[in-house]
């Protein structure tokens, strides 16, 4: 498990130095994965109507709920090493 958590952390970093910005739905499914690997299935109120960005980063990890985190984490790991190519 701690050499999951630290690809994990790995994949987290290297998200942040990929070459292209990954299209918006690429990017809210590793969100989804993220929120969902670190801390589980979602949790607090719905952002507002008009806060499409919130609402969207909402319902993408909202869809994985009853995901295991190590589930999510691995998937998470490898969407990144998908697109580092």
């Amino acid at each position: 498990m701690a050499d999951l958590k630290e690809q994990f952390q790995k994949a987290a970093q290297d998200v942040m130095n990929l070459a292209e910005r990954p299209d918006n739905d690429t990017m809210l499914r590793l969100y989804g994965l993220y929120k969902q690997g670190s801390e589980g299935d979602v949790s607090g109120p719905k952002p507002g109507f008009f806060d499409f960005v919130g609402t969207a980063k909402y319902e993408a990890w909202e869809k994985l709920a009853g995901t295991k985190p190590e589930d999510a984490m691995k998937k998470y790991v490898d969407l990144v090493k998908k697109l580092r190519g």
